[in-house]
């Protein structure tokens, strides 16, 4: 059955608030199954709490705008959610869904998390070009999709988030199909894709534009002790810009993250590319990773802002893995092993980077059929090695195109081609 939103009381106008309507649709389509139809117009709302068994499906040309309104966006999750300790949460989110089956979002209409009203350049005169933006107020996830089966994204487009765009935590049978996700590119936490302890994930032919990783594989403290290890997840044929990492995994690794497939995607300008970042006890293992091109690049921020944060995490590596203590935690972070990479064609402005510490070395990781063009795209005048978070920080260091430390049965047959403008910052 078809249930439209018109008919439940929305105005298309995209200034009354139709939280109530909307959600009134969605929980009398829950009772049958069926379809909650977006129609084309502009519809803005609060939090909506997505059933079991319902299509939220966005007609063409339809607009579901999050009012980021604190008060009509953080009930359900307060109510119904009670342990999420999950790293810069925020509170609210704009789509909610928890413990059901059979959901999907579905069609060619956008979904519009109005992130422009919480970002703002504080030294527009100043700043250089892609330096991270000031936030002010309320920033909601534009989703948080917790203990679903069967969950399936096709086709929409998120727009603007304010904060993390799609998370799903403990979710098992997902499938995310040819989505767009565009997002301030300038914008703090605006993860694309976070895939938290989550199983049986296929995410397929994306585009995502993110001011934080584009697709992050992660395992949070309360996910992992409610849903177990973060596994079988491939992620393939995406088109990936992110002002930090293309693809990672980590920083939050609570428990093992393993058997994970990459394979080609485009990388267009990341600060990072391939990124593995262990720091939280939980092993990274069986990593699979092959067809990756395009270019990794700094962008550069001289200014020490009042958050605390003053430029991105990463320098242009192609390929950053890590595995060392938090800053101030004694916590060993658990191992990174047995990873192979073929078919990289990467241009870079960092060094292939494997930093272990002789409490967590990083072991078995081969890497073949590679070719990593150095080019100084951003004007750096020296190379930063970026091991944040961590005790280590953030520090100058003289290094050639690869850093290896505490890294064992380390294989590395690839093309490095040292373009003369970074023939004096790399040895």
């Amino acid at each position: 059955m078809v249930y439209n939103i018109l008919d439940f009381g929305a105005v298309p106008d995209g200034e009354t608030r139709s939280t109530k309507a909307i959600q009134r649709a969605i929980d009398k389509c829950t009772k049958t199954g069926g379809t909650v139809l977006i129609p084309a117009g502009a519809f803005l709302s609060g939090t909506l709490r997505l059933r079991s068994d319902v299509e939220l499906h966005l007609e063409h040309g339809s607009r579901l705008i999050s009012c980021l309104d604190e008060e009509d966006m953080i009930d359900y999750f307060k109510e119904d959610s009670d342990d999420n300790e999950v790293d810069g949460w925020e509170g609210g989110c704009f789509l909610f869904a928890l413990h059901e089956k059979n959901i999907a979002i579905t069609g060619t209409g956008v979904i519009d998390g109005q992130g422009r009203r919480v970002f703002f350049d504080d030294d527009p005169e100043h700043a250089f070009e892609g330096s991270p933006l000031a936030v002010t107020g309320f920033r909601p996830r534009m989703s948080y999709l917790e203990d679903v089966e069967n969950l399936t994204v096709s086709d929409v487009t998120f727009y603007d988030s304010a904060f993390w765009t799609l998370h799903m935590a403990g979710c098992r049978k997902v499938r995310i199909n040819n989505i767009v996700i565009e997002n301030n590119k300038r914008g703090p936490n605006t993860d694309g894709i976070d895939p938290d302890c989550c199983q049986d994930v296929i995410i397929r032919g994306c585009r995502i534009v993110s001011g934080d990783d584009s697709v992050v594989i992660k395992s949070t403290t309360p996910m992992y002790k409610r849903y177990g290890d973060c596994r079988d997840i491939i992620v393939s044929d995406c088109i990936l810009s992110s002002n930090c990492s293309g693809i990672k995994i980590g920083t939050e690794t609570y428990g093992d993250i393993h058997d994970i497939t990459v394979t080609g995607c485009i990388l267009r300008d990341c600060i990072r590319g391939i990124g593995i970042w262990s720091r939280d006890g939980g092993e990274i293992y069986n990593i699979r990773i092959s067809g990756i091109q395009g270019n990794t690049r700094n962008f550069l921020d001289s200014r020490v802002r009042t958050t605390g944060v003053w430029n991105w995490w990463g320098e242009g590596e192609p390929i950053a893995i890590t595995a060392t203590k938090r800053e101030g935690t004694d916590r060993i972070p658990g191992r990174v092993h047995d990873i192979t990479m073929e078919q990289m064609y990467i241009t870079c402005e960092g060094p292939v980077m494997m930093l272990g510490e002789e409490y967590s070395p990083i072991e078995n990781i081969t890497i073949t059929e590679a070719e990593f063009v150095f080019k100084n795209q951003s004007g750096k005048k020296e190379v930063v090695v970026d091991e944040r978070p961590s005790g280590r920080g953030r520090y100058t260091e003289k290094t050639g195109t690869t850093h290896l430390r505490c890294a064992r049965n380390v294989a590395i047959d690839a093309r490095f081609i040292v373009d003369d403008n970074m023939k004096e910052i790399l040895t």
